[in-house]
């Protein structure tokens, strides 16, 4: 009989490490109750994933859209775009994404033109099969709580009409072998890419060898606690239940100054974690004072984190009341953070006065315990503004349209992107937020994130200003979208985070549709292993600059060089009859692109406008006003000093439906500084339509 062969104890300990360690590397299964689970994790995003996935997005985007260098890179047909057509049982079906397994969709959004663009089918086969595992009315589907309650399923903002929102669903869905998901509706023709479907489907792909259940209808009831309990935790914006112990608390308590050019300094040593910031600052100048006051972050010796504070919280340069799960801040002006931010041998967190004011701060820092490991990053968020950017209207052709691609940031390293927010302040009485994101990860040639909109980018629809909150997306502010004013959006990430492992660059594009300035202010928030790298700098100047509460902000009304005062640049102080806005078109001939369109003023209506001159003396003037079927006439008045024409707005419409004339005002005493130009409506012309509007499109003041 042979002898069996020993083992020594060496070996023994060897075998067993190794088995210990094998087990601890093989992925855990994957199910939509692991997945919801991850979902109401606090500090999941702070390791790298484990098992490894891609986060990539099938969208409608116009496939015009080949390569920057290439006609048609702003395209902006983003409608109707399917990857095929394919007919199941005597069906149309239009596929709209098509993915090889272990997945999973993290996020699906949809909007859609006209009630027959939603009047159809939502179809998604599993693992190759014939039959679809879900199918139904799309709106029930995706935000009407078919498979899962609000906030998993749901549409923003509920301000707006149904029709019009953004419809959302958060409730994740895997896929072992494949998924295909598909669309019919008996309208949809392709040629003319109508009715207007619109589609953003974000969806992970693991590392080979995952073990993952695919979803199933029982799952709904299998899960159906776990579903409820993960939808509750979000919609209250519950983090309980995490079981790292909160061991310190750092504050001002009463509060205390912090004076321009000073900062206020935390440190710890760790491990350790910052669970929860709490900020509340009152100043003269309170908007100011938001974009002024920094917060800085160093973890291990890097600095990660900078940002003004207003930034930061998600809610601008103006108190806007609004609630995620990583961010909120209330009607009286506290502001919360919950970002996890780890550290493994000291945090250092710096509260920096960059204004010219003081500031009162009270503020609240939580740190607590956390297991540092290889996986662990640091948080990091990076603010930066495009300040006085100037924007390219539409020309009529969205092939050769040259807008710009911005970039939100660019990080080398090995981490997680996970989220976003703008605030901006446009300039014209149009929408700013066309552009589409551009994710490019790991050196991509081509982006594998390719949106169809900003406001679809950020979960809403059709520009809306409606403001809305929600666990993940929220608009603090939309005061923007139409109109001059500020407009905040919000997109944070959680199951959708976009994982790489040597490079992110996150473009989009600014494509407004008017010709016109604002500013565009970005902060990013991402999770990068140490040693990682953010190619954009702090920029204390620009938090330095003058926030834009007003248009005249950002174009004073005041003649150029060459004396020219647009129209659209004088400061309305009084109007006693109908409306007035800045209108935006190429097509008439219009100094600038735009005029200053007063309309409905009726008979002896009167506007009264300002502009400024730097010094006083007696000017010529010129003006150049619109002339249409439907405009008026009347005379003016520059500092109670009449013009002696009296301008007819009449036009026939032939052989061009709008037209201008210039004339000449006459000659004016101006004064330094602030001067009044009056304009009455006397009636109109017999064959003019009664809407009495008039159009100033600019004025040329000469000091000859």
């Amino acid at each position: 009989m042979k002898k069996s062969a020993s083992i020594s104890p060496f070996l023994a300990v060897l075998v067993l490490l190794t088995l210990m360690v094998s087990c601890q590397n093989k992925p855990s299964t994957v199910t939509i109750g692991t997945l919801l689970e991850e979902m109401t994790t606090p500090t999941l995003l702070s390791e790298y994933p484990s098992p490894a996935f891609t986060c990539k997005q099938f969208s409608s985007y116009d496939r015009r859209s080949v390569a920057p260098e290439q006609p048609g890179w702003f395209a902006n047909h983003d409608a109707s775009w399917f990857i095929r057509e394919e007919t199941n049982n005597d069906r149309r079906e239009f596929v709209m994404l098509e993915a090889n397994g272990p997945g999973a969709i993290v996020r699906f959004w949809m909007t859609f033109g006209n009630e027959a663009a939603y009047t159809g089918t939502l179809r998604m086969y599993f693992d190759g099969l014939e039959v679809p595992e879900i199918e139904g009315p799309v709106m029930d589907i995706i935000s009407g709580g078919k498979l899962a309650p609000d906030p998993l399923s749901s549409s923003v903002s509920p301000l707006t009409d149904y029709a019009r929102r953004g419809h959302n669903l958060y409730l994740p869905i895997p896929y072992a072998k494949s998924l295909k998901i598909t669309y019919e509706c008996e309208a949809l023709d392709l040629e003319k890419h109508s009715p207007s479907v619109y589609y953003n489907i974000n969806y992970r792909t693991f590392e080979p060898g995952t073990e993952l259940v695919s979803f199933t209808m029982n799952d709904l009831e299998t899960y159906a606690d776990l579903i409820k309990t993960t939808a509750n935790k979000l919609s209250l914006r519950d983090h309980s239940g995490n079981e790292i112990k909160k061991i310190s608390k750092l504050s001002s308590e009463s509060g205390q100054e912090l004076s321009p050019g000073k900062t206020i300094r935390y440190e710890k040593k760790g491990p350790g974690a910052i669970y929860e910031i709490t900020l509340q600052i009152t100043a003269e100048n309170l908007p100011q004072a938001l974009r002024s006051t920094v917060i800085q972050a160093t973890f291990d010796g890097d600095r990660t984190v900078w940002c003004p504070v207003g930034d930061f919280f998600g809610t601008g340069y103006k108190i806007s009341p609004y609630s995620t799960w990583q961010t909120s801040t209330d009607s009286l002006g506290q502001m919360v953070s919950k970002w996890i931010m780890p550290y493994h041998k000291s945090a250092v967190i710096e509260l920096i006065n960059l204004g010219d004011q003081p500031v009162m701060i009270q503020d609240e820092f939580t740190f607590g315990q956390y297991r540092w490991t290889n996986q662990s990053m640091h948080f990091g968020a990076i603010w930066h503004e495009y300040h006085g950017i100037d924007a390219k209207g539409h020309q009529g052709n969205h092939l050769i349209d040259n807008h710009d691609d911005i970039n939100f940031v660019t990080l080398e390293g090995e981490g997680l992107y996970a989220g976003d927010a703008i605030t901006l302040f446009n300039t014209a009485d149009a929408w700013w937020g066309e552009g589409d994101e551009k994710v490019y990860v790991d050196g991509e040639a081509f982006p594998s994130h390719f949106g169809t909109g900003t406001e679809d980018y950020i979960g809403y629809a059709w520009c809306r200003p409606e403001i809305f909150d929600h666990f993940l997306i929220a608009q603090p502010d939309g005061s923007g979208n139409f109109h001059p004013g500020m407009s905040v959006n919000i997109r944070h990430r959680m199951l959708d985070a976009i994982p790489f492992t040597s490079q992110i660059k996150f473009d989009m594009e600014l494509w407004h549709w008017a010709t016109t300035r604002m500013n565009y202010a970005v902060v990013s928030y991402w999770y990068m292993k140490p040693g990682g790298k953010c190619l954009v700098e702090p920029n204390p100047a620009s938090a330095k600059e003058p926030v834009a509460l007003k248009r005249e902000n950002m174009f004073p009304p005041v003649p150029d060089l060459a004396g020219v005062l647009q129209g659209e640049h004088l400061r309305v102080v009084s109007l006693s009859n109908g409306s007035w806005e800045i209108q935006n078109s190429s097509s008439w001939g219009w100094s600038n692109n735009q005029q200053l369109w007063w309309m409905d003023g009726g008979t002896n209506g009167q506007l009264k406008a300002e502009f400024e001159i730097a010094k006083a003396g007696v000017y010529t003037i010129t003006g150049n006003f619109t002339k249409a079927i439907d405009y008026g006439n009347f005379k003016l008045m520059i500092n109670d000093q009449p013009a002696p024409i009296h301008f007819k707005g009449y036009h026939s419409g032939k052989p061009v439906s709008v037209t201008t004339e210039l004339v000449n005002l006459g000659q004016f005493q101006l004064q330094e500084g602030i001067n009044t130009l009056q304009v009455t409506i006397t009636g109109k012309q017999p064959a003019a339509k009664p809407r009495f509007m008039v159009g100033i499109d600019y004025l040329k003041i000469r000091n000859d």
